[in-house]
């Protein structure tokens, strides 16, 4: 009884240290688990687990700064793991990295979702390279179970050194202001490499990933909203690759009708935002923005289409007219993968003029990346369905709509422009000298080519378009060609894995 009493009593965590956390505005790791997972449904795993080395022989104590289970959030099961900030900064020695390099590991072989609450300093530098190694270990799991199970990071502290390679690879990376950063190198270290000065928000807080790097993917007012988020996340995923998203009843009517054309101008010239192109065509509330304040002209997220969880993929044209750029590749193309691995549909919502043009773009690589989308599209075996709204030019034409790359219902409105480019800049090039100071025969020219190529109808007669309706008809017409799209089964010739052009 003498010996249990003190291991337990070993397991309780410093008042002051708590005090501490507490006072920043975080939580500690254990309350994190018992907001985040259903009541009474937490079992710990390894709990008296603790370092074997003898550098930090006075310090050590039972959890090794890291607490791991399973449980279950809204009754499905979930493994996850919390670093304590409380014991040496969250450090990641040796037993603290096993501990969630097993967790990982079960929920691998049980197929389930795995959960990581990070609140660490990196490295504990005391134990050396071990501590690296045991790194090394959590991000090869983290590397197997990707495509197997859905991996979800939460950083609710500081995230710094080896710490944040392990978000990087997971599916979804989740921050709250003022108390969350990531950063390989913080800013002493900075300062003295390079005499640059910036503090922990400028560097690597949660706007500056949010908008700017693109390394997470949702922002938090606070750690509780944060838990929320994840809450509301799971309920789009399914356990893992082998099932399907949770169907739910979200009561909305099928064949309602919609505002469309009072949404989507027809002048091509006019901006609007797509979001609420979205939200009227899917069940009602059901959209959820992934990755929102990140390369804004195009617009990601879970919906549900008549109870079925879909991806959603849209070009933006109130930013950069809706053009696909370097970023929002990126966005776009990891987006879809991760659909593809989870057996989501994705249904794309198109208006757009092309690829970004310019110097920067080309410099910075646009050719590789806008590659990464076709990539994306091309190897993805789900039901793929895209809707033409007002334009689609060009190599974005081929990304997100062409049949050729694989999609499997292509859908247009009668206003529709499908060609390799705008009516204006064909004829600018193919009629530059009958039009050169005539703008009687620009405005002919420009009706003809209309006629000749942009409206759908032409699309159509050559296949390339499966259906015209009317706007009103959309959300109908998605639900039609989601529902006999289901059971849609597709095999990719046998390899070990592709090269997508990183």
């Amino acid at each position: 009884m003498a010996s249990k009493n003190f291991k337990e009593k070993a397991l309780e965590p410093d008042r002051e240290a708590v005090k501490m956390q507490h006072d920043k505005g975080k939580l500690t790791a254990m309350e994190r688990i018992s907001l985040l997972l259903d009541e009474n449904s937490f079992i710990e795993l390894d709990r008296f687990a603790e370092s074997q080395n003898k550098e930090i022989e006075n310090k050590k104590k039972p959890r090794d700064g890291v607490i791991t289970g399973y449980g279950t959030i809204s009754k499905r099961p979930v493994y996850i793991y919390a670093q304590d900030f409380t014991f040496m900064g969250g450090s990641m020695g040796e037993m603290h990295n096993k501990k969630i390099a097993k967790v990982i590991s079960q929920a691998i072989k049980t197929g389930c979702p795995v959960i990581g609450l990070l609140d660490s300093g990196g490295a504990r530098i005391q134990e050396g390279i071990a501590a690296l190694d045991g790194g090394g270990e959590i991000f090869r799991l983290n590397t197997m179970a990707s495509g197997v199970i859905p991996q979800i990071s939460a950083i609710l502290g500081p995230c710094a050194g080896i710490a944040v390679y392990s978000p990087s690879l997971t599916d979804f990376t989740l921050m709250a202001k003022k108390t969350s950063y990531m950063f390989i190198t913080g800013p002493d270290v900075i300062k003295t490499v390079t005499g640059e000065s910036i503090d922990f928000e400028s560097l690597g807080g949660a706007k500056i990933h949010n908008e700017k790097s693109g390394v997470a993917h949702f922002i938090a007012e606070h750690e509780k909203q944060c838990l929320q988020m994840i809450k509301l996340l799971l309920s789009y995923l399914p356990q893992n690759n082998l099932e399907n998203a949770p169907y739910i009843n979200m009561s909305d009517e099928a064949d309602r009708s919609n505002s469309l054309k009072n949404i989507v101008p027809e002048d091509a010239k006019k901006t609007y935002d797509v979001r609420n192109v979205i939200k009227e065509v899917l069940d009602k509330r059901s959209f959820f923005e992934i990755q929102e304040y990140f390369a804004q002209n195009a617009v990601i997220g879970f919906g549900r289409l008549n109870n079925n969880v879909v991806g959603i993929v849209a070009t933006q044209p109130n930013v950069l007219a809706g053009c696909i750029d370097i970023s929002s590749s990126n966005k776009i193309s990891r987006f879809v993968r991760f659909c593809d691995c989870f057996n989501i549909p994705l249904v794309n919502f198109v208006d757009v003029p092309g690829y970004l043009p310019g110097t920067e773009q080309e410099h910075n690589g646009i050719i590789r990346h806008g590659a990464k989308v076709l990539y994306a599209y091309s190897e993805a075996t789900v039901p793929k369905i895209s809707l033409v709204m007002r334009k689609a030019y060009g190599g974005a034409y081929i990304a997100l709509v062409s049949k050729e790359m694989g999609y499997d219902k292509v859908i247009a409105w009668p206003n529709a422009e499908i060609a390799v480019m705008g009516a204006e800049q064909a004829v600018a090039i193919i009629n530059r000298k009958e039009i050169a100071g005539n703008e009687k025969i620009k405005k002919q020219k420009i009706e003809e080519y209309k006629g000749k190529f942009l409206n759908p109808y032409v699309a159509a007669q050559q296949g390339r378009i499966d259906l015209i309706i009317e706007p009103k008809d959309t959300r109908k017409t998605l639900i039609r060609c989601l529902e006999m799209l289901l059971s849609k089964r597709e095999k990719m010739p046998a390899k070990k894995h592709g090269n997508i052009p990183l």
